[in-house]
């Protein structure tokens, strides 16, 4: 799983800007609709563009590429249910591909008739379900360049006694994870405190992605518990002590696309 900085509503505004290619936001929820990057070009030699393409996709190995094709008009598409930097580093190099064959950017009005396609899918690992029911998956509001961020979520409580020995333990599972973001929202009362813990990485560039393995995570969440006995999930006593300080920072990289301050 590949958490960290991600774009699906907005544009990146500030920090990517394309001649060809436009942005399409996600809508209906993630599951509903991608994300998408689209230009809409015509190209005169398109099998060797097309032959350039193929050769750039063996260096973006998580993206996917969508080829509608009408003689030498073409449709290119990039989507995910996540646009991360490197969905947008393909783009740009597209783009010189583009820029190099001399392409013509064609309005989107004119009629376009599909008489083949082709696309190159992503090279994941297998699908990986979440066998934690304690981890939730979350988005955020909008940060800057209208970044979104994608996390895991846990809500616990334990005895307040316990508190600065258990983070001390979750800093350590996080380096051992490949998770590099971590921090959390408090409160306490009574000599207990409740926690809302998020977890997740910065910005997820070509040569830099990190993949999370969600239930090696876990498990060693879970494990916490057996040294931690009196640590439970969920929060206690309602709204009333809800976890909203915060938040306090214990890893972090790429802080301001994914923290308000």
């Amino acid at each position: 799983m590949i958490l960290g900085v991600y774009w699906y509503f907005k544009f990146p505004e500030d920090l990517y800007h394309f001649k060809f290619f436009n942005f399409f936001e996600g809508y209906g929820g993630h599951i509903d609709n991608e994300a998408n990057l689209a230009a809409r070009v015509q190209v005169d030699h398109i099998n060797n563009f097309i032959q350039k393409l193929e050769d750039l996709k063996k260096q973006f190995k998580e993206s996917f590429i969508l080829l509608n094709i009408n003689e030498n008009q073409l449709i290119i598409n990039i989507s995910d249910r996540q646009l991360f930097d490197y969905h947008f580093q393909l783009a740009t190099e597209i783009e010189k591909l583009l820029i190099h064959e001399n392409a013509i950017l064609l309005d989107s009005g004119i009629p376009f008739k599909i008489q083949t396609t082709k696309s190159w899918s992503p090279e994941r690992e297998a699908f990986e379900n979440i066998k934690h029911r304690f981890i939730q998956m979350t988005g955020s509001e909008f940060k800057k360049s209208n970044a979104e961020n994608y996390s895991i979520r846990i809500d616990c409580n334990l005895p307040l006694d316990h508190k600065k020995n258990f983070i001390k333990d979750l800093v350590q599972i996080c380096r051992e994870e490949n998770l590099h973001v971590f921090y959390y929202h408090d409160f306490d009362f009574k000599n207990h405190c409740n926690l809302m813990l998020f977890f997740s990485n910065g910005r997820q560039r070509k040569d830099t992605i990190q993949k999370v393995h969600i239930n090696s995570f876990g498990s060693k969440i879970r494990y916490l518990t057996e040294k931690y006995p009196l640590l439970n999930f969920g929060h206690l006593e309602g709204l009333t002590y809800y976890p909203l300080n915060g938040p306090h920072v214990e890893l972090m990289v790429d802080e301001a696309y994914i923290l308000n301050k």
